[in-house]
């Protein structure tokens, strides 16, 4: 289970300004702050999945990154199965997934020697780890490919890799950021059928996609940002109800107009 308790990341806006006409020579003068996430609160059950969805710029991976450790919120925190993340990321981390956008692999090693490296770091011993390789190979349709090199495998390839290394320690918490992002069909496909494996075993999964079909197949519940606030929290069917479109995209569409007709009013 995931509770985000208004949680607010800011950077200090940097500005350029020319010390001469030509504007060869800058330098940078501190400015106000800027929020690329401000005050979100949310809660994901346990068993569910929820879709994390916003244009982009609109904070979705810093607030994955926070909720991740990696960035250290600004204000607020959240709470990972009952661990608050902030007095405690180190156990946060024991116990979350988090695949990246910009996931990198160690092209020399072979999928097989990055995934038993990751699951060594995790403190697997050798029979739990062997084990759960051989379950995520065949989950994650791998076979064919464990033994190849990294730097030989193909995009879709590639993000199984990924995903079996982010799930290597069988988290209970599981954070995807944009996992089918030029992937071909079934690629997509195979990740989506993993995904929905998750939520059958109960893992509480949040999935960020700009893909509204992903949405509507996956999600049981979608929380929108825009400009780093949340602009609507509730059901796929909710969504559908408040905004009186039928489909996702149009929906999405709608509940982002409506969210900055209300700020600019």
């Amino acid at each position: 289970m995931i509770e985000v308790c208004g949680l607010s990341k800011s950077f200090k806006e940097r500005r350029k300004k020319a010390r001469s006409l030509i504007g060869l020579l800058q330098r940078f003068r501190s400015s106000e702050k800027f929020f690329a996430v401000k005050d979100v609160s949310f809660c994901a059950e346990s068993g569910t999945i929820l879709g994390l969805l916003g244009p982009n710029g609109a904070g979705k991976t810093t607030l994955l990154r926070m909720l991740s450790t990696a960035l250290k919120p600004s204000a607020g925190t959240a709470n990972i199965d009952g661990v608050d993340l902030v007095k405690n990321p180190l156990e946060v981390r024991k116990i979350i997934g988090f695949l990246s956008d910009n996931t990198g692999l160690y092209g020399r090693l072979t999928a097989r020697e990055m995934i038993e490296y990751y699951g060594k770091l995790h403190g697997l011993d050798s029979s739990r780890l062997h084990k759960r390789m051989d379950e995520l190979f065949g989950v994650l349709e791998m076979t064919d490919f464990v033994d190849k090199r990294n730097d030989s495998l193909s995009s879709g390839m590639k993000q199984k890799v990924s995903i079996a290394r982010t799930l290597i320690n069988d988290p209970d918490v599981i954070m995807f950021d944009e996992p089918t992002t030029g992937l071909d069909v079934a690629a997509a496909e195979a990740i989506l059928k993993f995904i929905e494996s998750c939520k059958d075993r109960g893992k509480t999964v949040i999935f960020c996609t700009h893909h509204m079909h992903e949405v509507d197949r996956l999600c049981d519940k979608v929380v929108v940002l825009d400009a780093g606030r949340v602009c609507f929290d509730g059901t796929i069917e909710k969504m559908h109800k408040q905004t009186g479109q039928s489909r996702m995209d149009k929906a999405f569409l709608a509940v982002l107009n409506s969210g900055r007709a209300y700020n600019a009013a």
